[in-house]
């Protein structure tokens, strides 16, 4: 039997995400590929299912484009917290609650001048310091260079450089495809960085608002900003996130940054037949 899914498309400064709610299907992986793919499907980074959670205001699954699952998406949340905005008919501001696969986040929206964009704040939770993960040594990172491993939910290896725009990042997140590998420089004001991702499932994403938090969070342990600084600005390839170091002794951080519609789409899918 074939029907149509109804999903939205959004993008969080060009990293994109297909979003649907409670898609009755079966492989949401094999539901994720065919969605994804740029070429024979709509095209996108990720797909963000949405389903009732008892304990918030949605449960979101989030699928990558080879049809992984990751526990949490930074950028992915301002984009579902949109979608489940605009479903419900929500006037902005308002706040809401998302339970991931990192636990339940706080998500503040508020309209911006653009009326297809609204800015968002998410409570990203506790950053933790992770092991170095299998096949580290392949990188070949020098000794002397800043590394931290860290989790927001998923893991991040950030590694600073001193220009990122030098680094062959894809061949170096090829080595580490079951990880987030950042590289981030300082600047270019004193409390910004600028950083550059590869994303597990993705590949280089424009932005990665995990990433950020990671990004923001180290360069915050290195001295890459002052010591002062209780909100960091992180550019990306696709534009500027807003990380606050709040309870940094217990390293829980907040990240600000925009999320805008782009388009609803139906597209066609072959369901297994029922038996009544």
């Amino acid at each position: 039997m074939t029907t149509s899914l109804t999903l939205t498309k959004h993008h969080a400064l060009g990293n994109d995400f297909l979003v649907v709610f409670h898609p009755h299907v079966d492989d949401l992986a094999a539901l994720a590929r065919l969605a994804c793919d740029r070429r024979r499907g709509v095209g996108a980074d990720g797909l963000l299912v949405g389903e009732s959670h008892a304990d918030a205001s949605a449960a979101m699954a989030v699928f990558n484009a080879d049809g992984s699952s990751a526990e949490m998406s930074g950028n992915g949340i301002r984009c579902f917290a949109q979608a489940l905005a605009m479903r419900r008919g929500d006037a902005l501001p308002v706040a809401m609650t998302v339970a991931t696969g990192a636990g339940v986040r706080t998500v503040g929206l508020r309209p911006s001048e653009d009326p297809g964009t609204i800015e968002a704040t998410v409570d990203m939770g506790a950053v933790e310091s992770l092991g170095e993960p299998d096949g580290w040594s392949a990188l070949g990172v020098h000794p002397d260079r800043p590394v931290a491993h860290l989790g927001l939910g998923n893991p991040h290896s950030v590694v600073g450089v001193e220009d990122v725009a030098a680094v062959d990042l894809l061949a170096l997140g090829a080595k580490l495809p079951l990880v987030n590998l950042e590289i981030i420089e300082p600047g270019p004001e004193p409390h910004a960085v600028t950083m550059r991702v590869h994303e597990r499932g993705a590949g280089i994403t424009y932005a990665c608002g995990t990433g950020a938090c990671a990004a923001a969070w180290a360069a915050a342990q290195w001295g890459l900003v002052p010591a002062t600084a209780e909100e960091i600005v992180v550019h990306m390839d696709g534009g500027s996130a807003k990380v606050s170091l709040h309870r940094p002794a217990a390293g829980s951080v907040m990240l600000t940054g925009p999320a805008t519609y782009v388009a609803t789409i139906e597209i066609p899918f072959v369901r297994a037949p029922t038996c009544e």
